[in-house]
């Protein structure tokens, strides 16, 4: 085998001076996608030439990304989501699985309802939208499914039992698509973003932020725009499967 260190141009598929071959647009579909983290990334397959498609439950969605209403606890509205995204875009080639809820209280306060309702939008949902992704992806013999996770699912947060046991299951979820669908050119891997720079966490207390940030190595919140980043990385990394990215800061290391 030819040392790589002694290629020369001529044998190089990037010869000095050649410009890259442009990429592909994909059909993208980023569920919750129409705010905070969800509409950074939408931006950002936006921005890259992709096709991007968004789902919103409620509100107005934002201009410039083909919208389509969807409840991720609901299979039919899901299906009829899908059905809208393939006949505008094509079958769904990159899934960024966003959408999700908290319903935060102490666990002996917490109630059934409190506790099913989020593992039914976060983690059920999750595995709703990559199942109804997946038939297109194997007809077309690649696709990337992204998870949406949260350091709170490693790293445990007291008053979230409920988020945090639905985060910690989109690693396994995301595994076991990655062991089920790899040989068919389909990767499932997780994002675990820390505290994210967004309304929801403006909205508390100064002494609360400070106190957070006082955890977390890089000593600042982060950007949505440093989630989405990490969401373009694994759409593209076609050798990276299974696995658990953290963009916290270093808050949840070595979790």
């Amino acid at each position: 085998m030819p040392d790589p260190a002694e290629q020369t141009p001529s044998s190089s598929s990037e010869s000095a001076g050649a410009a890259p071959a442009a990429r592909r647009p994909r059909s993208v579909l980023v569920t919750g996608g129409n705010r905070g983290i969800g509409l950074a990334v939408a931006s950002a397959f936006a921005a890259a030439g992709d096709r991007v498609a968004i789902t919103h439950r409620s509100g107005e969605p934002p201009a410039g990304f083909f919208a389509v209403r969807a409840d991720v606890t609901d299979g039919a509205s899901l299906d009829a989501a899908f059905a809208a995204v393939e006949a505008e875009q094509g079958p769904v080639e990159v899934l960024v699985a966003n959408a999700g809820v908290t319903r935060d209280q102490l666990l002996m306060r917490m109630s059934d309802e409190d506790f099913e309702s989020v593992l039914d939008a976060n983690l059920a949902g999750a595995w709703r939208v990559a199942r109804r992704a997946v038939r297109g992806m194997v007809r077309l013999k690649r696709g990337r499914i992204v998870l949406m996770s949260s350091v709170v699912g490693l790293y445990g947060s007291p008053g979230q039992t409920n988020y945090a046991a639905s985060k910690a299951g989109m690693v396994g979820l995301a595994r076991s698509i990655a062991r089920e669908l790899g040989s068919r050119g389909i990767t499932a891997n997780v994002i675990a973003p820390g505290f994210v720079d967004t309304d929801m966490t403006r909205r508390l207390p100064e002494a609360t932020q400070a106190e957070y940030k006082g955890r977390i190595p890089a000593g600042r919140f982060g950007a949505v725009e440093e989630i989405a980043q990490a969401a373009l990385f694994l759409a593209d990394a076609g050798y990276v499967n299974g696995a658990v990215l953290p963009v916290d800061g270093g808050l949840g290391m070595g979790h």
